[in-house]
């Protein structure tokens, strides 16, 4: 496979519409055509962890923090930025960064924090984008209406809900009349043809619209695929920052805080608000997440886990009675390294070797 292929798998679970305004990652460093035999997972693109691939002669560097967030003027060895770029460079590795994307996907960096803690019930905090819905119909001869209909929900189309493969079909007469220069699979040139057809209709995201169009022509026996594509007005999928959700039972904060510190494996946290406070509404931000306070305690929040709390932020928490767990912003982001790479894995296949880098970016000690 090549870097392109990797990115391409990437888009589908982290799509680069979902990078907010402020962000910047996608695909930073390097050659989309290169060859790929491994790839490293990190959350920085640290000089350790690029030494650690160079070691491992690794092809690819996905990262969830970007190694170029702001402008650079120049790469020179005098500095540490210069020399981790220069090294990548030299030794021919691409990097790509899922940043943004990453933390409000479906299935990204929050919702694998909140399955982590077992939350149930789980929403969305802040929401920061709501996808759009399409309608897609086509018309298909009888002869080929399972197998345009399987591309279509195979390919991701027909979800409502958690119901998948949803589609309505209806029998109904196809006319046409192939012109001077066509090649049709049914008629005759210059004789208008009346065919039998199914009228397949389906509900597609936005985001894999152009995929699942795409597959479905393919597929499709005629040489002119008739199909219409409507946008709906129902409500998409929405996307956003953190989530809430509710514990299983109600736990005093101070227990609930070594709870936390278990299931992320930290060495340790800061815990903010009366640790015999009953908590079981329960917010969730990887990385820095004290912008969400307010909003974690308007829908009802007993605590938030989150990361990176200042003393304004904490004191700001304490006046509105919301309960704030500080687990650090690399314990609440590195739990998606091991879903990742087995997502990765499961769509590459054993044709790549996939690492996760064994770097600690914690850029301090406690003692």
């Amino acid at each position: 496979m090549i870097v392109k292929e990797i990115l391409d798998i990437m888009e589908k679970i982290a799509p680069i519409k979902l990078v907010d305004k402020w962000d910047n990652c996608g695909f930073q460093i390097g050659n989309i055509n290169k060859n790929v035999e491994a790839i490293m997972l990190t959350l920085d693109v640290a000089e350790e962890v690029v030494q650690e691939a160079i070691s491992k002669n690794v092809d690819l560097i996905i990262s969830h923090h970007p190694i170029l967030f702001n402008p650079i003027s120049e790469i020179t060895l005098n500095d540490t930025k210069g020399k981790i770029l220069y090294d990548i460079i030299r030794h021919d590795i691409s990097v790509y960064s899922a940043h943004t994307n990453l933390d409000v996907c479906k299935g990204g960096v929050n919702d694998v924090l909140a399955d982590i803690l077992q939350l149930k019930n789980k929403k969305i905090l802040s929401k920061l984008y709501e996808e759009k819905l399409y309608k897609l119909v086509v018309f298909v001869p009888k002869t080929h209406v399972k197998k345009v209909r399987d591309t279509i929900t195979e390919s991701g189309g027909g979800w409502i809900g958690n119901y998948s493969h949803c589609t309505f079909n209806i029998d109904g007469f196809g006319t046409f009349m192939p012109r001077e220069g066509t090649n049709p699979f049914i008629g005759t040139e210059g004789e208008v043809e009346v065919v039998e057809e199914i009228r397949i209709e389906t509900i597609v995201p936005e985001s894999i619209l152009d995929t699942v169009v795409e597959n479905m022509i393919k597929v499709h026996p005629y040489e002119e695929v008739a199909y219409d594509v409507y946008l709906l007005n129902n409500k998409g999928f929405d996307y956003g920052y953190g989530r809430i959700g509710e514990l299983q039972d109600i736990i005093a904060l101070g227990d609930f805080a070594k709870y936390v510190k278990k299931k992320l494996n930290c060495k340790s946290i800061k815990v903010i608000g009366d640790i015999n406070k009953n908590v079981r509404r329960v917010a969730v931000c990887g990385g820095s997440g004290a912008e969400f306070i307010e909003i974690a305690s308007k829908k009802g929040a007993d605590v938030l886990v989150t990361g990176d709390i200042k003393y304004h932020e904490a004191q700001l928490a304490i006046n509105l009675g919301l309960s704030l767990i500080d687990a650090n912003h690399y314990d609440t982001e590195k739990v998606i390294l091991p879903y990742l790479k087995e997502y990765i894995q499961k769509e590459v296949g054993n044709s790549i070797d996939i690492y996760t880098s064994n770097f600690n970016s914690v850029p301090y000690e406690i003692f």
